[in-house]
């Protein structure tokens, strides 16, 4: 059964301007008019016992060359931007923080938080001149209050560094990879960076494929 075809609200700017998507194996998909995110509708969701069964699927080991590789793509273009010795916070680090580890060597001191792996409220109440979101914001149920979470702890010049698989073909949207994986939530567009950029008052950088680094002015 397809949802019904009326406006809904965006979990992300909160507006009623989304309308129904499209529907793929009672997976119902809805489309924000405003800033452009693409996300699940809320029933739909997995739960959180069935988020921790899926991620204990992932291989997340430090020291696996493959992962490192990957992570690269956002690390050497925030390193190349950082202070020496900045204090920074891992978010959503999941089982094998490869991320965190990867910039300790660099050194930077990393926080780690994660609400599964790591859950460390009192991390989540200072500030730091930089926070990596690595395979993350796609998770978000609530993504309004997680950027204003990220956002209100970033020290002034800080970055928050994204890497997540931006969505920019609807007709492919269906048998995307990314739509493919049952905790994905949310899919963003470039159009979707810089609405948040923008309403958090972030200047944006696109360094690489898929990584967006946004720094508070």
């Amino acid at each position: 059964m397809r949802p019904i075809a009326h406006q809904q609200n965006c979990p992300l700017c909160l507006t009623a301007s989304a309308t129904a998507f499209c529907t793929v194996q009672e997976r119902h998909y809805w489309r924000c008019e405003d800033c452009g995110l693409r996300f699940l509708q809320a029933d739909r969701r997995p739960t959180l016992s069935e988020e921790l069964a899926h991620y204990r699927l992932h291989n997340n080991d430090p020291e696996d060359a493959g992962y490192r590789h990957f992570l690269a793509r956002l690390a050497e273009p925030l390193l190349q931007r950082l202070p020496a010795a900045s204090h920074g916070l891992d978010y959503g680090c999941g089982p094998g923080p490869a991320l965190a580890q990867m910039l300790r060597e660099a050194g930077h001191s990393v926080r780690l938080f994660d609400p599964l792996f790591a859950n460390d409220p009192d991390a989540l109440l200072q500030q730091y001149g930089f926070i990596t979101c690595t395979e993350v914001v796609e998770h978000f149920h609530q993504p309004a209050a997680q950027f204003t979470l990220l956002t209100g702890m970033l020290q002034q010049h800080g970055w928050l560094a994204l890497m997540t698989s931006l969505q920019d073909d609807d007709e492919r949207f269906a048998n995307w990879h990314y739509r493919r994986d049952p905790t994905h939530v949310c899919f963003y567009r470039l159009q979707t960076m810089h609405w948040i950029a923008q309403r958090y008052r972030l200047h944006i950088e696109l360094p690489a494929a898929n990584v967006v680094l946004l720094q508070q002015r």
